[in-house]
């Protein structure tokens, strides 16, 4: 099987790292270090080599180091089934981020077609006893990984959507107006919901297909109207009937962006949101290394995947289970931690670095296997 993962990472001016550095070999990397120290800083920083906002969802401004606020940099090598790429990212006086790939100015999307990234950070474990934004955004990722092109369609519906809405807002009742934007979200709507059905169908067969130490989930995608007309004629349609209804809401009540996603615990056969804290964090492993299974089966190459604080949250088996699970896909997982204790089960297989903060200022250090 193809490669996917990062052979070199450097930060200038980035969070709290004035300047850092790593070379990397495509083995798992560990990475402790007290709270606070810097260590999600740094695999926020290798989430931004895919499309999107990253992990946190900052705007570029935010990120940039302060007080110093000069903007800042990422660049990186990637090797991707069988190329490497040189890649670059930055961003300077609060402008937004740009982007080059082997020299050459390239939009955000463009990184989706070289690095499939994904991750679970802790803020993440309230998945399925939260809003359906969370997990609507969360089916949305597993679904870009898989589409890239996903992330194109997905403005052009919003920005039709906003436009609808805008109407409605201000009452405008002439027929005229909407056709065009509603048929551009019917079949903006029409590509998203395809590409969610996919998505969902390709991780269901991968977690099928695995032998794995986590409860596999049953996915399934609910929208509060009921079932969602199929088809942009059909989305069309619903659109225009439901216009007068809309308007009273002064919103767009029924469409993809209205879409909730549920999950079963398949074997004990309760909902995600019943589960306990812990069965619902395996749930999400589980989703995540699923994912990842059917990207590495797709794509060619398993996904570089983010995990931060995870070891924290599992016992002394899942903990182990996990790590074989990821040595066994061969994929570069990003890991951090308090301690290095939480990853002597990994020995050789993984790379090690320790980050340590000193007067705000955040430093990355290699260290030998604990």
């Amino acid at each position: 099987m193809a490669e996917l993962y990062l052979t070199e990472l450097a930060l200038s001016h980035f969070r709290s790292h004035r300047r850092a550095a790593v070379a990397l070999d495509g083995r798992p990397v560990a990475i402790w270090g007290p709270n606070g120290a810097g260590k999600t800083n740094l695999i926020e920083a290798v989430s931004l080599f895919s499309p999107g906002r990253g992990l946190r969802r900052a705007a570029a401004e935010e990120m940039a180091r302060r007080p110093e606020s000069l903007g800042w940099r990422l660049s990186g090598i990637l090797r991707s089934l069988y190329q490497l790429h040189e890649v670059e990212i930055r961003a300077e006086g609060g402008a937004s981020r740009q982007v080059k790939i082997d020299g050459k100015a390239a939009a955000q999307v463009a990184l989706g077609r070289i690095a499939r990234v994904l991750w679970l950070v802790p803020s993440m474990d309230r998945l399925w006893i939260e809003g359906a934004e969370g997990r609507r955004r969360f089916l949305d990722r597993m679904t870009l990984s898989f589409f890239p092109g996903h992330a194109d369609v997905s403005l052009a519906y919003d920005k039709a959507m906003r436009e609808r809405n805008r109407l409605l807002k201000d009452m405008v009742r002439d027929g005229h107006w909407y056709v065009a934007l509603e048929r551009q979200m019917a079949e903006a709507g029409a590509e998203i919901m395809w590409n969610r059905t996919r998505a969902l169908a390709m991780i269901a067969e991968a977690t099928r297909a695995a032998e794995t130490a986590f409860p596999a989930p049953d996915l399934a995608m609910v929208h509060p109207e009921g079932d969602l007309p199929e088809g942009a004629e059909d989305l069309r349609v619903a659109l225009s009937e439901g216009r007068a209804r809309d308007l009273a809401a002064g919103r767009t009540l029924i469409g993809a962006h209205r879409v909730d996603m549920e999950a079963h615990w398949a074997a004990k056969g309760i909902a995600a949101r019943d589960a306990s804290t812990g069965e619902q964090k395996a749930l999400l492993i589980s989703l995540i290394l699923a994912n990842a299974r059917g990207l590495a089966r797709d794509f060619g190459a398993p996904p570089i995947l983010l995990l931060d604080e995870v070891a924290a949250h599992l016992d002394a088996g899942r903990r182990a289970a996990l790590y074989d699970e990821i040595c066994a896909l061969g994929a570069q997982a990003w890991m951090t931690g308090t301690g290095p204790e939480l990853f002597s089960d990994l020995g050789p297989r993984a790379q090690y670095l320790e980050v340590t903060e000193s007067g705000g200022e955040s430093a990355v250090a290699e260290r030998e296997a604990p």
